[in-house]
């Protein structure tokens, strides 16, 4: 459980998170929970099936509106990582969201930073193939998966949903557990910063849909 570590000593360049992904591996997850993510988070069997394999479940889901200028301020937030506006973690906002696309998420909990390799599972895009939950009048979300040199083994959604009562939700979903023997014996502190994350990235999107909204509504 040893395992590749990818560290900085400042703030990772762009080069360096180039030459983390190029070296990681490939999925450090059985490829047959590829995709699993973009399943309901809500499903009971889903997450009986990841509990019984060890795995954390880590969800959030926050209201940020209604109306078709907020899905649409909501779909480019998490296109451009709006998500991870937070001072402790970062993904490079010019990361293309496409299918096969790797990247790294920088982390800063102590000295130094920890660059921790992904890689763009699935893309969902309801606007180019209609969504099958019913109630839902567009939905937009990507799901990431681990590769060797991540400290955890799993896969997180970030998705956007705009449903029939006009509501517009983020949402964050994740299953993980322990790839790495320092995430192994820091779990009770890595499952805390995993509620920390996604309750950090929900009010991060809530801020800056808010924010965007009335320079587009006053034109």
């Amino acid at each position: 459980m040893a395992g590749k570590l990818f560290l900085s000593w400042t703030r990772p360049t762009q080069e360096q998170q180039q030459n983390c992904t190029a070296i990681a591996g490939g999925f450090n997850y059985n490829t047959t929970l590829q995709g699993t993510s973009a399943l309901s988070a809500e499903d009971k069997i889903l997450q009986d099936n990841l509990a019984k394999n060890g795995f954390f479940i880590n969800r959030a889901r926050v209201l940020l509106g209604t109306g078709s200028i907020t899905y649409a301020l909501a779909k480019s937030a998490v296109l451009t990582w709006r998500q991870f506006g937070l001072k402790w973690a970062f993904v490079d906002p010019q990361t293309p969201v496409e299918k096969g696309r790797r990247f790294c998420v920088c982390v800063n909990e102590f000295f130094p930073w920890v660059m921790m390799p992904l890689q763009i599972a699935y893309v969902a895009d309801a606007s180019i193939q209609p969504p099958s939950a019913a109630g839902i009048k567009d939905s937009f979300g990507f799901g990431s998966g681990t590769l060797q040199g991540h400290l955890l083994v799993g896969e997180e959604r970030f998705s956007v949903q705009w449903d029939e009562d006009d509501r517009v939700w983020y949402e964050i979903f994740s299953f993980s557990k322990p790839a790495h023997i320092i995430s192994a014996i820091g779990l009770p502190y890595v499952r805390f910063r995993q509620k920390c994350f996604a309750r950090q990235s929900a009010e991060a999107m809530v801020k800056h849909v808010s924010a965007q909204k009335p320079k587009i509504e006053d034109i």
